[in-house]
């Protein structure tokens, strides 16, 4: 797709948008189900490129993957696993999660994937799988992993503070490994800890037990079964966030259904994050969220080292709040999709606003917006900095938003969807 014109609200914005599936829980789901002892049923599954990766790759194992007629619906029967190329394209759920799964293949499973995703840290997770007992050539994409059918399992030490992916992707095997697991995390602490939390409840809905200590360095899992689960899968709560980012951007209202009262998802931070700036919320008995925003957005000073995935929509919103905002503890983020806090910094300044980075964060000073002026917002092949353009094109008037799908990473209708919660129909 060409350079996107993205939206212009003159006016407060008054929306109702539905949002898909979790690809956090739909990722996880998919590879129980897939180790799990019998068929497992999924339905809000999240269909978009990072989820559509991990199903093709599974499927490209010998997994049996059926669609029901609702392509949400897909039902995952486990079978042995045989040799098999999977693309990991740039999803780090399919590049951490799924070398394990393949390393309990028999035959080589080779890995690669775009030539972005070449540059993501696996070494720790690779490595990990080594010391366990699988045979792994290479440290990056493209690896080839010589499956043997096992794992002998037993401890591991690993530094994840790079990545909580890294815990998950062993976590979520270590029932098949022949004596299981014991993760002890040594190095800084782990960034987005609140997705290890969702990968242990899943888990223990599959009846597994895991065991471990409350300063996230230890965990145990052994050997045993994970039962089959029909999985029904919350809406992405972080793709949700750059929809909710709308109604502070213009001072206007947004609701989302379905909107989980207890969670897991890291994502659901983003409603108290947005009443820190001044926003309004309201969760209704029939699960309807609700957000309005102020008149004027309050700045921040937030360390958002669990959340970090929000930090894209954050900053957009701190560009159009009035005052200093000191975003920290999101060094991580320049392992991701792209090195997120230069991109930012680069994206926000390109268009007349003023961004610092720091070891650990931004420094942002906004002006309400009044300084910004339309150009070429870059995506870096990042869909969370693809949103953080739109969120702020709808106060920049003719601001362009570079290669606006890359958003089907995670969510394929995100310019439908966009447009229509501006009030553009075609």
């Amino acid at each position: 797709m060409s350079n996107w014109v993205a939206p212009f609200l003159d006016h407060p914005v008054d929306a109702t948008v539905d949002v898909p599936g979790s690809k956090s829980i739909t990722n996880r789901a998919l590879i129980l189900a897939t180790l799990a002892d019998g068929p497992s049923t999924i339905t809000g599954t999240l269909r978009s490129r990072d989820t559509d990766l991990m199903l093709d790759g599974l499927a490209a194992l010998g997994i049996g993957i059926e669609y029901g007629t609702d392509p949400s619906t897909v039902t995952v029967t486990p079978t042995p696993m045989h040799a098999a190329t999977v693309d990991c394209g740039l999803a780090g759920t399919v590049m951490r999660f799924m070398p394990a799964v393949g390393a309990l293949a028999t035959g080589d499973v080779v890995f690669d994937g775009d030539e972005q995703a070449r540059h993501r840290p696996l070494g720790t997770v690779l490595d990990a799988l080594r010391t366990l007992g699988a045979d792994i050539d290479g440290d990056g994409l493209p690896f080839t992993v010589h499956g043997t059918g096992t794992i002998a399992g037993g401890p591991v030490t690993i530094d994840a503070s790079a990545s909580s992916q890294f815990v998950s992707g062993l976590l979520l095997s270590a029932p098949r490994f022949t004596a299981g697991v014991e993760i002890t995390h040594v190095g800084e602490s782990i960034p987005s800890m609140p997705h290890v939390d969702m990968t242990i409840e899943m888990l223990q809905t599959a009846g597994v037990t895991v065991e471990f200590d409350t300063g996230a360095t230890r965990w145990r899992i052994g050997p045993g079964a994970i039962k089959p689960v029909d999985w029904a899968i919350e809406p992405d709560l972080s793709n949700a966030a750059a929809f909710l980012a709308a109604a502070p951007a213009t001072g206007g209202r947004i609701s989302v259904p379905r909107w989980p009262s207890v969670t897991t998802q890291p994502g659901a931070a983003i409603v108290g994050i947005m009443a820190q700036m001044g926003a309004t919320s309201e969760l209704a008995e029939d699960a309807l969220l609700t957000i309005t925003g102020p008149s004027t957005l309050k700045p921040l000073d937030i360390d958002l080292h669990e959340v970090g995935e929000l930090t894209p929509t954050i900053a957009a919103l701190c560009v159009l709040a009035e005052g200093t905002s000191t975003l920290r503890g999101i060094a991580h983020l320049r392992g991701h999709e792209t090195d997120r806090l230069t991109a930012l910094r680069t994206e926000i300044n390109r268009i007349g606003g003023q961004c610092q980075e720091t070891d650990d964060g931004l420094i942002i000073t906004g002006d309400g917006g009044v300084g910004l002026h339309a150009d070429l917002w870059h995506s870096y092949a990042d869909h969370r900095m693809a949103t953080a353009g739109a969120i702020l094109g709808l106060r920049v008037q003719g601001l362009q938003v570079e290669n606006i799908g890359t958003t089907g990473k995670t969510l394929p209708d995100f310019v439908q969807m966009w447009e229509a919660l501006a009030g553009i129909t075609l």
